[in-house]
């Protein structure tokens, strides 16, 4: 039975791949900071899908934990066929405002952790000449929108060359960029999204199911939603002055409506 590991796997995105992932007969490794959250999941997907199920409380941010990860990652007896780097989280102050601790907090996280991953498991995955590796990243690493921002435009773009230096290869690589999307990830960053329609937000569960159909099928990237999918279009080939002008308007007026909450 192939085993995928997913981190951030106890709630939103990540916890729908592990779901969608158990219901197609992989065994799990979750990782998440929170032990007792995931041994509830843990219980949840062996009592509903009867697949292996380990859990790995981490935290990513630190290095020792993030070692403990690796080591999963790279260990050649218990292989990882499926690798999910989904966990992350967003500051809702501005660079200038921020400190410089929540600066690295965040880019160990959404930088350092995926790329130590995913170097974990490509050697084996070469040698197999199997395997999949899902980021998830996010339509704001188009825009200028800050910390967030850049951080996920590293992951898009490391994403895109892995899957064309791998493009003769059987292991695939795959990056999915979604927009808004109905997780903890807002609330956890205490940010105000009253004023965001609806029609903006997307199901999680829709999202993973369109981003794993890619992957299998070898793409490089998924954007779910129309949309995202024409933002996006405008924020890669639109002129740039108008991209960073909008993503930062974007930040602002988010940081603006959480000063009232």
């Amino acid at each position: 039975m192939a085993t995928a590991l997913v981190t951030g796997a106890t709630a939103g995105i990540g916890e729908s791949f592990c779901r969608l992932l158990a219901s197609k007969g992989y065994d799990l490794v979750l990782v998440a900071r929170n032990e007792a959250r995931l041994e509830e999941r843990a219980n949840e997907l062996r009592a509903k899908y009867s697949v292996g199920v380990e859990i790995l409380a981490a935290d990513l941010s630190l290095p020792d934990q993030l070692a403990k990860v690796e080591a999963r990652v790279g260990d050649t007896k218990k292989p990882i066929e499926v690798l999910i780097n989904n966990a992350g989280f967003g500051i809702k102050e501005s660079f200038l405002q921020s400190s410089v601790e929540a600066e690295q907090l965040l880019l160990d996280v959404l930088v350092r952790a995926p790329m130590r991953l995913m170097h974990a498991a490509l050697p084996r995955m070469k040698d197999a000449d199997s395997g999949i590796i899902l980021n998830v990243s996010s339509v704001a690493g188009w825009i200028a929108g800050g910390t967030y921002s850049a951080a996920k435009s590293y992951l898009t773009v490391i994403s895109e060359a892995l899957h064309t230096e791998l493009a003769e290869t059987k292991v695939k690589v795959h990056v999915l960029c979604p927009g808004f999307t109905h997780t903890e990830f807002h609330q956890r960053g205490r940010m105000n999204m009253k004023g965001l329609p609806e029609f903006m937000w997307l199901d999680a569960d829709r999202v993973v199911a369109t981003a794993w159909a890619n992957a299998v099928a070898g793409k490089a990237i998924s954007i779910p939603g129309w949309q995202y999918l024409t933002l996006s279009t405008l924020a890669r080939f639109g002129p740039r002055p108008l991209v960073r002008k909008l993503g930062m308007g974007v930040r602002k007026r988010q940081r603006r409506e959480a000063k009232h909450t």
